[in-house]
């Protein structure tokens, strides 16, 4: 990123607008989908249902989770960025009612541009609305859970669906070998939808080197990866960059850590990113998304805002100078990822 803002891939440079407030975010090729995105996506996880993996969510959302509660912040933000120059949305069939929520605002929202919606299938949601429901979603990615789930996707997003993604695939999971399901997402893809692929866990790497190597009737069956990468987890790196470089849209999420990248959280070991954003005198979680969209190989970052403010901090990570951005603190991968094992859904 140079101190004007633009980031690799991006095609339109943001800057801050005349008031002081972010400008938009650049630009970008999805990869050889032909899709044109915006470099900051807009992820629903912790909008569509009442609880979620993330620190802070107490402080900002209350006890009121309704979904007529819900269902409004949703919308607040997906106003929000769509007035900010977002035009993709991130979704997922165990997201509550994400997808319902989403399609609801699309059908009533004017068309000035394009929204690019990306959903995923592998999950199901099984938290009942509930905050302390003892399991939230169920993982299934087996060939029936993804015939049911694209059916009920494509009847809620229905032409508003561009991308389909298996949701968090691992390389002990076996869905990245089992032809039957591979062989149906080939089938998708003819139905003017790409395909995506999204990991999970201590080896991303081999899942993403996997899965750009497969292809199905002699074509590369996923056309996007998206993967977590963030200034304590970055060991996904080298392989995304290997996705780029054949020509996958690359999509980073979690760029927050769940929340330790946050005002939210003050554990030990986010001690000296804390002084470095202090003497920077910018918020860490903009310098978190700001180090994410600066990889050479990223095409977009997912923000998780549940606030306005919260997205606007995200959209000034685009303004943020070269010289600002912080190392990784990495974290060696099998720590972080048992500890994010234990961040209680809230």
């Amino acid at each position: 990123m140079d101190a004007g803002g633009s980031v690799p891939g991006g095609s339109v440079t943001s800057h801050a607008g005349a008031d002081g407030r972010p400008g938009r975010p650049p630009l970008a090729r999805l990869g050889h989908t032909g899709l044109e995105v915006s470099a900051l996506g807009l992820g629903l996880a912790g909008l569509g249902r009442p609880a979620y993996m993330t620190f802070g969510r107490d402080e900002i959302l209350g006890e009121n989770r309704t979904v007529a509660a819900m269902r409004r912040r949703c919308h607040a933000l997906l106003d929000a960025a769509d007035a900010a120059g977002i035009t993709y949305i991130d979704t997922a069939r165990s997201y509550g009612l994400a997808e319902a929520f989403l399609r609801d605002w699309l059908d009533h929202r004017p068309a000035s541009r394009e929204i690019i919606v990306g959903s995923k299938w592998g999950y199901r949601y099984t938290g009942g609305w509930r905050v302390d429901a003892s399991a939230h979603e169920e993982k299934s990615l087996a060939l029936p859970t993804l015939r049911q789930q694209f059916a009920e996707t494509r009847l809620v997003l229905a032409r508003y669906l561009r991308v389909y993604q298996i949701h968090s695939a691992t390389v002990s999971s076996g869905v990245l070998d089992d032809r039957r399901v591979l062989d149906e997402l080939g089938r998708l893809r003819h139905r003017d939808m790409s395909i995506g692929v999204t990991t999970t866990g201590i080896h991303q790497a081999e899942a993403i080197r996997r899965a750009i190597e497969i292809t199905v009737d002699g074509v590369p069956l996923f056309d996007t990866v998206q993967a977590t990468w963030n200034l304590l987890e970055p060991s996904a790196g080298p392989a995304l960059a290997e996705a780029r470089a054949e020509g996958r849209g690359v999509i980073i999420k979690e760029v927050l850590a769940n929340g330790r990248l946050s005002r939210y959280y003050d554990g030990p070991e986010v001690a000296a990113l804390r002084c470095h954003a202090a003497e920077a005198k910018l918020p860490l979680e903009t310098l978190a998304v700001a180090a994410a969209a600066a990889q050479p190989w990223t095409t977009m970052v997912l923000s998780g805002a549940l606030t306005c403010a919260q997205l606007r901090s995200h959209l000034e990570a685009f303004d943020v100078p070269c010289s600002a951005i912080p190392q990784p603190l990495a974290e060696p991968p099998l720590q972080y990822w048992r500890t994010r094992a234990t961040i209680p859904w809230t």
